[in-house]
């Protein structure tokens, strides 16, 4: 049977592939047949060059971050991290009141980082010299010297090239440092500037001016007290330097690499007894005085008598310290203490407290005066020539008799040795011949030589002031003393000082030591009274409408400093107010006046009376409510 199904079909075979033919080597011109090279070789080759350069990296990275880790990171913070100063904020020196005499403000000292001022750092070879043409002119300094600092790297890495400049200055020298550096962007030139920074420092002012710079004092150029209550209490003033290490790069501060910092501490605030007010109307009242005298100098001195706090210590001349260069070398001390001197008359007054004390006369004690009085080997005079003066010890006083003092002095002992040596004992008693306690710089103890070694003329001529020194705040504490009741306090120029910490420490209470009675201080009073108040004392113009004044006048020859032989003289008044109520104690001493009249009388009762009566005002003391008493100054022989 047959099928209808059709037969299948094959598929169409493709037809074999051609078989290559192995490649023929290729065959040059020259006939010599050329062969393709292996890669592997060259690929072992390759990783083995590979290989060792990696094992080079890994063996310094050992030697970097192992072996030597500790070297390399000292290196590096050397390079990177830099140590300044933090300069501690100077304390204020104040009145009584607060009031600032001396403060400190903002300023810069202008640093230097030598390194970024080396060829390498720079591109420069004369980077120091180009720098310090352009640092010279703005600090002001010398251009050889700031050249010389920049290029003291190594030994160097902080150098200061100025201190204490003004906000405007460090201005200056960041506009440079800017100019500069655009500059170097265009590739026109390099920054030379670029290792110069700033750090904060403060800068020394006093707000006053010259008011009571003998006594507040300056500092130098290192920001030390050198002078007066700067340098008496620098340490204090001063505080403690804090450090700060930070990192930087190419001249700048990297402010997320950290900073280490140990805080300044600042210095403490010192308060001083001194009244403005009244060292204001002390300082225009001797100047004043001391330029029309023509004088050498001279001083005034305003002590409170129940406290031994001094209000007011004024020279004249004067200086500023807020610019030395202007001011003279002998100007810069505070003569009030540091002068010694031959007080003259109103030295007269301790010898007088010395008579009524002891009791060998009385203020009504009877003493013939003569014209001259021959004593060892010389003849003494008084300031004006007369015949036999009949005056009272209190006459003695009033009209500053030399000879009638003598007399009075002889009277201390049996002999002249002894009497020499009580004098001397109530001159100690009273503070000469040793320091006032103030701790001042430069402050003199005077000159008091032992009783025993006064020669023939000093045993007569100490009794009325010559022959011996002082300074005037020895002087002015003898008047307080009387003024006090005959008890002597220790001045004091300090009333305390205020700490970092806010907390006041009092200067420690002052020495008090009695040196008269009472009843001797009163009745010495009463006699320095009769100086001002009765017609014939020498102190009339010291005189005070509504108040009682007590005082005395002194003229005595001067020692000239450079030669050592007298010439010339020393004017002085010295006395208290209200004299029924001692508050207030003024002196005014005036050195060679040359000009007028030399008498201390004519010339410094006038000085007294503008400062006293400025001082009660302003320390409110009511006027005197009783009437002086009247002390005889004369007695009449006919009738005695």
């Amino acid at each position: 049977m047959s099928s209808n199904v059709p037969p299948r079909r094959r598929p169409p075979q493709r037809p074999p592939a051609p078989r290559r033919r192995p490649a023929r080597p290729v065959t040059p011109a020259g006939g010599a047949t050329l062969r393709l090279g292996k890669p592997r070789p060259r690929l072992r080759l390759v990783s083995l060059a590979l290989t060792l350069v990696m094992l080079t990296f890994v063996v310094r990275l050992l030697q970097v971050q192992a072996v030597d880790a500790s070297a390399y990171a000292t290196k590096a913070e050397a390079n990177r991290y830099l140590t300044a100063t933090l300069a501690a904020e100077r304390g204020t020196i104040t009145d009584r009141d607060g009031v600032d005499l001396a403060n400190t403000v903002d300023a810069y000292d202008i640093l230097a980082d030598p390194m970024l001022f080396t060829p390498t750092e720079t591109d420069v070879d004369d980077a120091p010299q180009q720098a310090a043409e352009l640092l010279a002119p703005i600090v002001n300094g010398d251009e050889k010297t700031i050249a010389k600092q920049l290029a003291n790297y190594p030994a160097s890495r902080n150098e200061i090239i100025a201190k204490q400049q003004s906000p405007q200055v460090w201005n200056q020298i960041k506009d440079l440092q800017s100019a500069l550096a655009d500059k170097a962007a265009k590739g026109d030139g390099a920054n030379v500037l670029l290792g110069i920074f700033r750090q904060a420092h403060s800068k020394r002012v006093y707000p006053n001016g010259d008011l009571a710079a003998g006594v507040i004092g300056f500092v130098n150029a290192e920001g030390k007290g050198s002078g007066g209550l700067e340098q008496q209490f620098n340490t204090e003033l001063a505080g403690k330097d804090g450090t700060i290490t930070y990192a930087q790069s190419g001249g700048r501060r990297i402010p997320t690499a950290g900073v280490r910092e140990k805080a300044a501490e600042p210095g403490a605030t010192v308060e001083l007894t001194l009244n403005r007010d009244i060292q204001w109307a002390a300082q225009q009242a001797i100047t004043e005085q001391v330029q029309e005298s023509d004088a050498d100098r001279g001083y005034v001195i305003v002590q409170d008598t129940q406290t031994g706090e001094i209000l007011a210590m004024a020279n004249a001349p004067g200086y500023d310290p807020n610019d030395l260069s202007k001011a003279y070398s002998s100007a810069l001390g505070n003569a009030a203490l540091t002068d010694a001197y031959e007080p003259g008359s109103v030295s007269k007054l301790m010898s007088m407290a010395a008579v009524l004390d002891t009791g060998a006369a009385t203020a009504a004690t009877h003493v013939t005066v003569p014209g001259t009085l021959p004593r060892a080997d010389r003849v003494f005079h008084d300031d004006v020539d007369h015949g036999t003066w009949h005056l009272t010890l209190n006459g003695v006083l009033a009209k500053s008799s030399n000879i009638g003092t003598i007399l009075a002095a002889e009277q201390l002992g049996k002999t002249q040795k002894q009497a020499n040596s009580v004098l001397y004992s109530y001159l100690s008693k009273f503070g000469i011949g040793q320091h006032t306690g103030l701790g001042f710089p430069g402050e003199t103890a005077g000159i008091l030589a032992k009783p025993q070694d006064w020669n023939a003329s000093q045993q007569y001529t100490i009794p009325f002031g010559q022959g011996l020194s002082l300074n005037a705040l020895q002087a002015t504490s003898v008047y307080s003393t009387i003024a006090n009741g005959g008890v002597r306090i220790a001045p004091t120029l300090v009333r305390g000082t205020t700490g970092a910490d806010g907390r006041f420490v009092p200067t420690a209470t002052p020495k008090q030591t009695r040196v008269v009675s009472e009843q001797t201080a009163t009745t010495l009073s009463r006699m320095l009274e009769s100086v001002v108040g009765d017609e014939q004392g020498t102190g009339i113009k010291a005189r005070i409408a509504g108040y009682r004044v007590a005082g005395k006048t002194g003229t005595a020859n001067r020692v000239d400093p450079e030669t050592g032989l007298y010439s010339g003289y020393t004017a002085s008044f010295m006395g208290f107010a209200p004299a029924d109520k001692p508050r207030v104690t003024v002196s005014c001493v005036i050195q060679n006046p040359t000009r007028g009249s030399y008498f201390g009388g004519q010339i410094c009762g006038p000085v007294f009376k503008k400062v006293m009566e400025f001082a009660l005002k302003s320390l409110q003391v009511p006027p005197t409510g009783t009437k002086a008493p009247s002390l005889p100054v004369e007695w009449n022989p006919s009738k005695s």
